[in-house]
């Protein structure tokens, strides 16, 4: 117990060959050192856990390596390799900005500097999570930053780029570390569990790795942790109960109910998933991603953005197989529109299910849409009814004879004329039952027009309701007729306090013309838009009324010869100057304004 070192740093890498998933940073440091093209100031930036720190450790002991290998590595026997290696070294400091982040502590490095190396050719500083220092302390150290000895090298470390002041950043060489891919990670971690002596399976070290989220750092650490639970036994199962990570078993189980219309399938794996402890919003991120890697893999060139060990690839393959893009799409949109409004719903666990219950019914909705689509887009000879409908009938019935006792009345207003009756016998006793069109039907009487039945209404009955005329009487008025029903209806309004229209009735009297239209004055946009809301409403009272459907109302714009009173101050300033020239001058000479 005593002589045990955590993996993060019992296999932290020492040369640039061990580096982790940077290899378009460590080839570029190696060729600036092999062409001795060194910059006086580098800032690494980056996630958490991808290796900043490491690359600027390794940077600094390959540049005072007395023996550099060909390769342009560190030989980690010399005199300056080991005094690093031990942690003595003269020539290499390292300074945590997180604790000394005052002017003072600046100053105190800048007095540093001035000291040339007693061994090596370079005096290098790696100043980490350099953000932390203070404006005061940033502003010290641009001067020497930006002018350091020959034989000074700094190497500034962060996760947080965007903290640090643009006159630092444009004095340093910048290389931005990516979060580092999964199968790098899984590989990594393979190799110490050989070494370690460890049994393994590559779901588990891809699971660590996802989980991870692009940081060896964290991937080390719980590989440590999981070796521990499992007594060096890193599998599956043992990820999954340790890490409290939602299996790929529910989303596929919970995706093939989806598939098949399963409701009822689909709420009880939910309900599985939340009495094992794991949180809604969780399973629904999840659930997302789940059809995001089902679409991935829909096309071999996108398989690649699979980041998942082989088996879970292959399922990913063969369930991607029995789904179609726009189920998946929708599905995606839903849980999508499901996490957002996740975290402001009362009720979460109805939110989740149901989402869930839509994603069940997606494929039934995208059946009856084409359906839909197929009917429109068919020719209109096959959307009309046929004619005739021929029906095969095995035996003719004998006729049955009545005598009612009263004639039978049609039950139709035409009746079917006698000449159909021999086609419709002639028919049935070939077999087939051949019904009559309504082209071969002769109707005894014509069906009447609208005209006529308003006609035959006003004929019958003088004091027929007004509603019943027709839109071709133009039956002659008089003007004051007019005025009579139209104060009769603006006092209407008035009585259902519509204030405004009665308004707009009352206070320019109407014009009307020879030809039954109805000039309204109206004083701005608003009296016009009320008119044209309430047009339907006044005409409908005045043509019944005056039994005249020619009658339209037309809006006309009343003449501004009215002087509107000023009211703003600018307004008010601007009447008086116009009164009077002088008041203008005053305010220039005594430079005043408005309040």
């Amino acid at each position: 117990m005593d002589n045990f070192i955590v993996s993060a740093r019992k296999y932290r890498p020492s040369t640039f060959e061990t580096v982790v998933g940077q290899q378009h940073i460590t080839g570029t440091l190696k060729n600036a050192i092999k062409n001795s093209q060194l910059a006086q100031a580098f800032l690494f930036c980056g996630p958490r856990g991808v290796g900043k720190t490491t690359c600027a450790r390794i940077l600094a002991k390959t540049i005072n390596c007395q023996h550099l290998s060909s390769e342009i590595e560190a030989c980690g026997t010399c005199d300056s390799c080991k005094s690093f290696q031990n942690g003595n070294s003269f020539s290499i400091h390292e300074l945590d900005a997180a604790s000394n982040n005052s002017v003072d502590d600046i100053r105190s490095l800048i007095e540093q500097v001035r000291i040339p190396p007693q061994t090596g050719k370079y005096k290098i500083y790696i100043i980490d999570e350099v953000h932390m220092l203070s404006t005061q302390a940033f502003n010290a150290f641009l001067k020497t930053l930006e002018e350091p000895p020959a034989y000074a090298i700094f190497i500034l470390a962060t996760t947080e780029k965007h903290k640090i002041l643009p006159t630092i950043l444009s004095r340093c060489q910048i290389f931005d570390f990516n979060r580092i891919k999964v199968e790098h990670i899984a590989g990594h971690l393979a190799n110490i569990a050989n070494k370690e002596g460890v049994a393994y399976d590559q779901d588990g070290l891809h699971l660590i790795a996802q989980k991870a989220d692009g940081g060896l750092r964290d991937a080390l650490s719980m590989f440590d942790q999981i070796v521990s639970f499992s007594n060096k036994n890193v599998s599956y199962q043992a990820v999954i109960d340790n890490l409290n990570i939602l299996d790929y078993d529910y989303y596929f189980k919970l995706t093939d109910a989806i598939f098949s219309e399963n409701s009822v399938n689909a709420l009880l794996v939910f309900d599985e998933v939340l009495s094992n402890g794991f949180d809604g919003s969780h399973f629904i991120s999840g659930l997302a991603s789940h059809f995001r890697n089902l679409l991935v893999g829909k096309d071999a060139s996108t398989l690649k953005l699979l980041e998942v060990s082989e088996n879970i690839r292959q399922r990913y393959l063969e369930q991607a197989q029995q789904a179609e893009v726009g189920l998946l799409l929708s599905a995606l949109n839903i849980a999508n529109q499901c996490e957002i409004n996740y975290r402001t719903s009362k009720n979460q666990r109805l939110q989740v299910e149901l989402a869930l219950l839509k994603m069940c019914h997606i494929r039934s909705a995208i059946q009856f849409n084409k359906q839909a689509i197929e009917m429109n887009n068919r020719p209109e000879s096959v959307k009309k009814k046929p004619d005739t409908l021929a029906v095969n009938v095995v035996s003719a019935p004998p006729p049955v004879t009545a005598t009612p006792k009263e004639p039978m009345k049609p039950t139709s207003p035409a009746a079917i004329h006698q000449d159909s009756s021999p086609k419709l016998q002639e028919s049935t006793a070939s077999g087939k039952l051949k019904i009559p069109s309504f082209k071969d039907i002769k109707l005894s009487s014509s069906i009447p027009s609208l005209s006529d039945v308003f006609k035959d209404k006003k004929e019958t009955d003088p004091n027929a309701d007004p509603e019943y005329i027709t839109g071709s009487d133009q039956q002659h008025f008089t003007y004051d007729d007019f005025l009579k029903v139209w104060h009769a209806f603006a006092d209407k309004a008035k009585a259902e306090s519509k204030i405004t229209l009665f308004t707009l009735m009352t206070a320019n009297p109407p014009k009307l013309r020879d030809d039954f239209k109805v000039e309204v004055i109206v004083e701005n946009a608003i009296q016009e838009n009320l008119l044209s809301i309430s047009k339907i409403d006044m005409l409908n009272e005045l043509r019944v009324r005056l039994k005249n459907f020619s009658i339209d109302l037309i809006p006309v714009q009343a003449e501004s010869n009215v002087v509107r009173k000023p009211y703003t101050n600018q307004e008010k300033y601007q009447a008086m100057v116009a009164k009077n020239p002088l008041v203008d001058k005053l305010r220039q000479e005594f430079n005043l304004g408005f309040e």
